[in-house]
């Protein structure tokens, strides 16, 4: 017999016993009940994992070509509330055990599953009593434990998972639900992978488990976490543990590329303003109860690095609590929206205020940082504290390196019926005056160094209209300084030596002081300027008035003297009364013309002939011949008239 007949001989045998399998397992498959599948399915599911399945619908059984047992209209658990439904439930039968007439499922396919978990007021779940029936299934005392095969695998297929909870009134959905759930069926981890939907956006999902029993009885089981979205990228890494309660402790990783974007999504709305860009986060994580608590955090934001910690309470009003430090700290990102002035830089900003997000949670929160940026300011080693409650905003700086100087004090706002309330209490301590001033009120007048004290309070739905309604007190004392824009000893020495020669160009230059002094009332929008004292070495001023915040417009009235060269108390060499009116950009310093007139040797006998009683006819006479400003005089006869010549 050669090899090629033995080869088709083994051929025909091979085939034989294949077409014999499947004739004995169509014949196995006609002469099996459809009941008898049915109800063997519906035991093994309720021995991997004791629930009890709940047909509504119809039931189609198919064994041949491949086994399969799908119910319609399904539930399972209690049939009064269930807390899992779904339109079918497919089983797939294992092929071989066929052979032997038994049933065994291969794995289950949920088509479109809705799963209901509503938390109680006691903390308690409509699930609880489920996850105990689940835990005896997996326990070591069940029949499992026994060596009885079972399912490895459960699918949801465009699955609903609706999450309540009554006592805070929390209620999330996720929905179009694509996991795969791999069943402890033959080691104890449990393992959920896919995809879920939630606020619109689409997650990617992984959940593991070491000890599926453990953690359904409550006890410590490994677990692990990946979350991977649009939003969001999240990993965790730890244990878990759900008695005496819950109890999850590990390492956390999240980033975004944009935190304001996640907060949105989550259904936080953000604080108002701009900022809050990239972020990343690592931190030890610890769950008790309703409090997370991360610690070791390395926190990255807009560019920023710092490190420290956060406790954040979900139970009730959601608070976070923190500490960090960091070595730079740049915080332009979130007053990049803020517009004090408009873009023409002379008028205040009438674009309402927006609050949004004070409301939202509480914060407390201490920040220190070796370096600060704030626009075009720079501050030195900065400790600060950010209090936010019920709405209410309150930054205190407890120690901050400003301006060359020092500072402290607290600033505050809130919600108001008039829309924003702003309050000030600030203190600057040997400060260079010109940066400080225009970095708060665009103010570029004042060289030097100095203490300076702002206590303001406005109410007001826009920059503008806060300005309208500003209360308050502003103190500030300079030394060895300068006033910029104006040389006040030039002017007076020409006016002194030619009083009506014209004043020309005079606001360019500089006035050196060796003190200025400044005490200013506002009320109402308007700064009382009670007292205003400058005093060098050859010029002092004195100044009072009024300037308006909202109209940025001064009306200020004052006296200008050189400095005797004789003695200190001696008497001014020459005053000069001036008023300073117009923008505060731009003023304009007008001298008093009366007072020049009467310094003018010229000018000065013509006004003592007008104030002489005897005199003044005749010089009036004069100058109404002079001028043709006399009075009219009847026309004359024009024949009467001589001829002209």
């Amino acid at each position: 017999m050669t090899a090629a007949t033995g080869f088709k001989r083994l051929g025909i045998v091979i085939a034989a016993v294949i077409l014999a399998s499947l004739t004995a397992l169509g014949t196995m498959a006609l002469l099996i009940p459809r009941d008898a599948v049915s109800e063997a399915a519906k035991a093994q599911i309720r021995n991997v994992t004791g629930l009890d399945l709940v047909q509504r619908g119809d039931v189609a059984v198919s064994l041949f070509p491949t086994g399969s047992i799908t119910f319609s209209n399904v539930s399972l658990g209690d049939d009064a509330e269930p807390a899992l439904t779904a339109d079918r439930l497919t089983a797939r039968l294992r092929l071989f055990p066929l052979f032997a007439g038994r049933v065994e499922i291969a794995d289950v396919a949920l088509i479109r599953p809705r799963i209901s978990v509503v938390f109680g007021a006691d903390g308690r779940s409509n699930w609880a009593g489920l996850v105990d029936a689940l835990a005896r299934a997996l326990g070591p005392k069940s029949k499992n434990a026994e060596g009885l095969t079972s399912f490895s695998e459960i699918r949801m297929d465009d699955g609903t998972i609706a999450i309540k909870d009554t006592a805070s009134g929390v209620a999330e959905t996720l929905s179009r639900v694509d996991m795969a759930l791999a069943w402890p069926s033959i080691s104890r981890s449990f393992a959920a992978t896919g995809r879920v939907f939630w606020h619109g956006e689409a997650i990617d999902t992984t959940i593991s488990l070491g000890d599926f029993a453990a953690a359904l009885a409550g006890n410590t089981s490994a677990i692990k976490v990946r979350l991977i979205g649009a939003p969001l990228k999240l990993a965790f890494e730890g244990n878990w543990s759900s008695r005496p309660t819950l109890k999850i402790e590990g390492t956390l990783a999240a980033d975004s590329a944009s935190l304001r974007d996640t907060l949105r999504w989550a259904g936080i709305k953000p604080l108002t303003g701009g900022g809050f860009g990239r972020f990343a986060l690592k931190a030890k994580t610890a769950v008790a109860g309703g409090t997370i608590s991360l610690s070791n955090v390395n926190v990255e934001l807009d560019g920023n690095a710092a490190e420290g910690g956060f406790t954040f309470a979900a139970g009730g009003r959601r608070t976070l609590q923190g500490t960090l430090a960091a070595d730079t700290l740049d915080l332009t990102p979130y007053i990049s929206t803020v517009r004090l002035l408009t873009s023409n830089e002379r008028d205040w900003n009438r674009m309402p205020i927006a609050l949004d997000g004070l409301g939202e949670f509480d914060l407390d929160l201490r920040l220190s940082a070796a370096k600060i940026s704030v626009a075009r300011a720079k501050l030195g080693r900065t400790a600060i504290a950010i209090n936010l409650r019920s709405g209410n905003l309150a930054v205190t700086i407890g120690d901050s390196q400003a301006f060359g100087g020092a500072l402290k004090g607290t600033l505050a706002l809130a919600s108001s019926g008039n829309g924003a309330a702003f309050e000030s209490q600030l203190q600057f301590t040997d400060v260079d005056l010109e940066n400080c001033l225009n970095e708060l009120f665009s103010f570029r007048r004042v060289e030097g160094r100095g203490n300076m004290s702002l206590a303001l309070e406005a109410t007001g739905d826009s920059m503008l209209a806060l300005t309208r309604t500003m209360n308050g007190r502003a103190t500030l004392v300079g030394l060895q300084g300068a006033l910029v824009g104006i040389n006040v000893e030039q002017l007076l020495r020409r006016l002194e030596r030619r009083p009506l020669s014209g004043t020309g160009d005079f606001r360019t230059g500089r006035t050196p002081f060796e003190k200025l002094t400044v005490n200013i009332n506002v009320v109402q929008g308007t700064a009382q300027v009670e007292d205003v004292r400058m005093e060098g070495s050859k010029v002092r001023l004195d100044l009072a008035g009024s300037a308006s915040i909202p109209a940025r417009e001064f009306d200020l009235r004052g006296v200008a003297a050189l400095a005797s060269s004789s003695a200190a108390d001696a008497p001014p060499a020459f005053e000069l009364p001036f008023v300073v009116q117009g923008p505060w950009d731009d003023p304009i310093l007008l001298p008093d013309t009366q007072a020049l007139i009467l310094r003018s040797p010229v000018a000065s006998p013509l006004l003592d002939a007008v104030r002489n009683r005897n005199t003044r006819d005749t010089v009036r006479s004069a100058i109404e011949r002079l001028t043709g400003g006399g009075p009219r005089q009847p026309a004359p006869d024009a024949a009467a008239q001589p001829p002209a010549r």
